[in-house]
């Protein structure tokens, strides 16, 4: 690479990967396939519109390749369609939203410091401007029920257009079964954000939200899935002319959603990274892959259970999927935020995260949030969340101490040593 500047950071950045273990639970590694999609040839052409719909010329393989990923996505999820343009997925709920409401509308959703995503009608964000977002959240944070009776109630009394389960920081399994009661009984269109499970989904290790009666799913295409950066959305409904307008029914829900992507919010799709995102459906149908998703969720329960023993306090006293939610302020007596820093300094890479009713700020939380899709990745079996709960301990404790960093940071570097990125 002639762009020495750029050349030196990446480098730079593989060596911060390879040196240390990611634990952040919405990251993970692509396999080197992934990869080359991505820096196909591909990233130059432009394609805006849909397979044998398009605004450009010379889009022979740009079809065939957006509809191979199309077709492995329904296959993977169950679904009747998939769009496989969104960038990211917050664009990909802002889509779901323009295509079913209007301005003013009612959607319930996960309150924000039980786990809900920013997308989910956080003050601020442009859906929180134009919707009216109302609440649901866990009853008894020592287990993570979530109040589905309160949830019944709120959603009789507001009407909401859109119930929307999903999560970024809930270490238990949702009932969808409660959810599509509710939204039947008030008329609602069921709506899940599995943006962090989806990869276990199609695996199989977690339930589908479509098993149970849900019309749409968003997620995006890395994390648990190990695909590029990128989102789609599934739907269940009748699929046709994506230029056509057609009538605002749940049956017509996958055309209101490809007009919503494009032309809506969105110009040209990313050919290279839907390249990718079928590259990643894939080797995400193969056996290994259901291996893979079975390790994860052994590897978390493990960790989580390990932390307890430590003295940890674990936000549902443990998990149900991929990720651990700790309340570091209970636990050691300081925020979030020190223990990210800390635990960064010795190699282990974690975020601040807010806990339920948290009374500290966002940007100086109580908790961290950490997760074992991208440890799973490099090989590390139930007996290495062992030492990684102990280096975890060992460094909080002593986090005033840099010779006791010092030390863990070269035994986290050797650890990661034998474990390889993937090629």
């Amino acid at each position: 690479m002639q762009d020495k500047a750029v050349a030196k950071l990446i480098a730079a950045e593989e060596k911060r990967q390879s040196e240390g273990l990611e634990l952040i639970p919405s990251e993970n590694y692509v396999s080197s396939e992934v990869r080359q999609a991505m820096g196909s040839i591909f990233t130059n052409k432009y394609s805006e519109g849909f397979p044998g719909k398009r605004y450009y010329g010379g889009q022979v393989n740009t079809d065939a390749v957006e509809k191979l990923a199309i077709d492995r996505a329904k296959t993977l999820f169950k679904a009747d369609h998939a769009n496989v343009q969104p960038h990211s997925g917050a664009p990909a709920n802002e889509a779901v939203y323009h295509a079913w409401m209007e301005p003013g509308d009612t959607i319930m959703g996960m309150e924000l410091s039980h786990g809900g995503h920013l997308t989910h009608g956080r003050p601020g964000t442009i859906s929180a401007k134009l919707f009216n977002f109302v609440r649901y959240g866990i009853d008894d944070i020592e287990t993570g029920k979530i109040d589905y009776a309160q949830m019944r109630e709120t959603a009789l009394k507001t009407k909401p257009k859109i119930i929307l389960a999903g999560f970024s920081s809930y270490p238990r399994e949702l009932d969808y079964a409660k959810f599509a009661a509710i939204g039947e009984e008030v008329g609602a269109v069921l709506m899940a954000d599995m943006s962090h499970i989806a990869g276990l989904i199609a695996g199989g290790v977690l339930n589908n939200p479509f098993d149970f009666g849900f019309h749409i799913m968003t997620t995006t295409t890395h994390k648990t899935l190990r695909g590029p950066r990128g989102a789609m959305i599934l739907s269940r409904g009748i699929v046709s002319n994506p230029l056509k307008p057609v009538d605002k029914t749940i049956d017509n829900l996958p055309t209101l959603i490809d007009r919503s992507v494009f032309p809506g919010l969105q110009g040209g799709p990313h050919m290279h990274i839907i390249a990718a995102k079928a590259v990643a459906f894939y080797e995400a149908a193969q056996p290994a892959y259901k291996l893979y998703c079975e390790q994860v969720l052994i590897n978390a329960k493990v960790l989580g259970d390990e932390l307890m023993k430590l003295g940890f306090k674990l936000v549902t006293n443990g998990t149900d999927n991929h990720m651990v939610l700790a309340d570091i302020q209970t636990s050691f007596g300081f925020d979030g935020g020190v223990a990210e820093k800390t635990l960064d300094r010795i190699g282990l890479t974690l975020n601040k995260n807010v806990v339920p009713d948290d009374p500290l700020p966002p940007f100086r939380p109580s908790g961290v949030r950490l997760g074992t899709p991208a440890i799973t990745t490099r090989g590390l079996k139930e007996e290495h969340m062992i030492k990684v709960a102990q280096w975890m301990h060992k460094a909080l404790k002593s986090h005033n101490d840099e010779t006791e960093l010092n030390k863990l940071a070269k035994e986290v570097k050797q650890f990661a040593s034998e474990f390889p990125l993937p090629d």
